[in-house]
């Protein structure tokens, strides 16, 4: 698994210096990658300070000067938790508003915009989800644009463990790096504009859960006793394997074969391992199944029905 250095929290020139990073294939009319420009981003954030929105005066000691942009209607996976597994890349949409001076050009080639994911503090983030190409972004006035971008989240990747299963925020940035190199060694950062903001959004990335049952015996006479056995589990991120998920507290409910609905017969917990296991008394054809209502940090999942025949 991928674990993601973060950048060294310094400030300033020294901060800008190092950001001396190899160029990475073209993505539509840029011809920087987002992995390359989110360290400039970083490096722009420690510099001034972590502000929210960077509302310094000038370029001055090698900083980046501030620009009019603000980030708004932030929405991310249509406001659902991402659900992200052991092997399969999640891509979710993104949604947001960007308002600008007249003489801000969004749509420059040198002029880098996006809004990612990040936890932990705005200006030091411990982690950090961006998409595979740059937002495309549509006037709807001189001043302002509606645009759309994805996120993505690899669990081989992205994910540094199960810590990352926890509420995560948006942030957007510009960075306007006026015709100079981005990854340069003699840029002159003075020259380069940036505007962020942080806690624009948020979204709950989860582990994603299983659930089986088995109902026995098939069939069973009226009257007898119905054995039920199921497992709950979930996406561990931090060896890429499903583990149960231990004792959580998981509904066993039934179905007659003439409904369409299900009804909740008892409560019982996973076990150590995450196993479940009850008894209930047969009564007439149906479909039983496990129900999990779903923590923070995972997701509701439903078991599907095992139909027994009752004679």
């Amino acid at each position: 698994m991928r674990i993601r250095a973060t950048v060294a929290a310094v400030s300033g020139a020294l901060a800008l210096s190092a950001l001396a990073v190899p160029a990475a294939q073209a993505t539509g009319s840029h011809s920087y990658s987002h992995d390359d420009v989110q360290k400039a981003a970083q490096a722009a954030r420690e510099a001034t300070d972590g502000k929210s929105a960077y509302t310094g005066s000038t370029g001055e000691d090698g900083e980046p000067y501030p620009l009019d942009v603000t980030f708004s209607a932030v929405k991310v996976n249509n406001g659902k938790p991402i659900v992200v597994g052991i092997s399969n890349k999640v891509t979710v949409p993104v949604t947001f508003t960007v308002t600008h001076a007249a003489d801000v050009d969004i749509h420059a080639a040198d002029t880098y915009l996006d809004v990612e994911l990040y936890r932990g503090a705005y200006e030091n983030q411990d982690n950090w989800l961006v998409g595979p190409d740059w937002p495309v972004c549509t006037d709807v006035s001189a001043t302002k644009a509606n645009c759309k971008s994805t996120i993505e989240a690899d669990p081989t990747w992205d994910l540094l463990g199960n810590e990352d299963a926890t509420t995560w925020k948006a942030d957007g940035y510009l960075l306007d790096f006026n015709d100079q190199d981005p990854l340069g060694e003699e840029i002159d950062w003075s020259q380069v504009g940036f505007a962020g903001a942080g806690d624009l959004a948020t979204t709950k990335l989860q582990r994603y859960s299983k659930l089986t049952v088995n109902a026995a015996p098939e069939p069973v006479k009226k009257g007898k006793t119905v054995t039920v056995t199921g497992k709950l589990s979930r996406a561990n991120w931090d060896d890429l394997a499903y583990h149960g998920y231990t004792l959580q507290s998981v509904k066993l409910q039934f179905r007659k074969k003439t409904s369409s609905t299900y009804t909740t017969l008892k409560t019982i917990k996973s076990d150590s391992t995450g196993n479940l296991k009850t008894t209930t008394t047969a009564t007439v054809d149906g479909y039983f199944r496990y129900s999990f209502a779903g923590t923070s940090t995972t997701p509701a999942v439903n078991a599907t029905g095992d139909y027994v025949d009752v004679q």
